[in-house]
C-alpha cells in the first residue's frame, strides 16, 4: 500500500489552506499579533502535517474510522488525506465554535467535517484516535501544563487546582479511550504519552509507543504513534 499523499490531495489540502479565514484564525490562537502568526506558519503546518499524514497513512487500513480530539488547522492535512487516501470516516471534534465555523466553511465541499461540541459525545468504534495537545493545553488546563513541562514554581504552584484539571483529563481519557477499537492507533504529542500510558496500564491494555516521532509547526511538541491493543 503506497503511504504519500497524492498530487490531487495536496494541492486539495493547499487550495484549504487558501481559503481559510486567517483574520478570524488569528483572533482564536493569540491574543495578539494573529497575522503574524499564521504568516510565519501557514507554509509549515502544511509541509510539516502533509509529514504527518504520510507517516500516519501507513498505519491506517482503508475504509476505518477516525476520531480527531480538539482537531484544528494543524490537523487538516491528516485529515484529508484519511479521507481521499483511505476513504476513511474522519469525525473532528473542537470546542472553539470560530474556528469550527471557519473550517467547516474551507471544507464544504469535502467530506470533513467538524463538530463544535466535546469528542466524548462521539459514537464509538473508531479504529484510530487523534488526541493532539488537548490533554497538555495550557489554556485549559494551566497548572497541569506547568508541571508537564517542568515549570512549576514550588513556591507558587496550585496544587488543588492541580489536581481538578488532572480528575478532568482523566476523565477526557477515560470517555474517549472506550471507543477506540482494539488494536488500535492513538496518534498523540509526546508530553501526552503518560496518560495514554496510565489508562492502558490501569485496563491491563498492552501497548507499545513507536519511536519514529514527527515536528509539527503549530503544537511544538513532536507527535508520535501508539500501538493498543495487540502488540507484537
Amino acid at each position: 500500500m503506497v503511504a504519500r499523499v497524492s498530487r490531487a490531495t495536496k494541492a486539495l489540502i493547499a487550495k484549504v489552506f487558501a481559503q481559510l479565514d486567517y483574520k478570524r484564525l488569528g483572533r482564536v490562537y493569540c491574543y495578539e499579533g494573529g497575522d503574524e502568526f499564521w504568516h510565519a506558519r501557514r507554509k509549515p503546518s502544511q509541509r510539516l502535517g502533509i509529514r504527518v499524514a504520510e507517516a500516519l497513512l501507513k498505519k491506517v487500513s482503508v475504509g476505518g474510522r477516525s476520531l480527531y480530539i480538539g482537531a484544528g488547522v494543524g490537523e487538516l492535512p491528516s485529515l484529508l488525506a484519511e479521507a481521499c487516501e483511505r476513504q476513511r470516516q474522519v469525525e473532528p471534534y473542537n470546542l472553539r465554535r470560530v474556528e469550527v465555523a471557519v473550517l467547516n466553511r474551507a471544507c464544504r465541499t469535502l467530506p470533513v467535517n467538524f463538530h463544535a461540541r466535546d469528542a466524548t459525545s462521539a459514537r464509538g468504534p473508531f479504529d484510530h484516535l487523534w488526541i493532539v495537545s488537548v490533554l497538555n493545553d495550557p489554556e485549559r488546563f494551566p497548572h497541569l501544563s506547568q508541571l508537564s513541562y517542568g515549570q512549576a514554581d514550588p513556591v507558587t504552584f496550585n496544587a488543588v487546582r492541580f489536581q481538578k484539571e488532572r480528575k478532568i483529563v482523566q476523565s477526557i481519557v477515560n470517555r474517549c479511550m472506550p471507543k477506540l477499537s482494539l488494536p488500535g492507533l492513538v496518534t498523540t504529542t509526546t508530553e501526552e504519552v503518560v496518560w495514554i500510558a496510565e489508562w492502558c496500564h490501569r485496563n491491563r491494555i498492552p501497548y507499545r509507543v513507536e519511536r519514529q516521532q514527527y515536528p509539527t509547526a503549530l503544537v511544538g511538541d513532536p507527535i508520535c504513534f501508539i500501538r493498543v491493543g495487540l502488540v507484537r
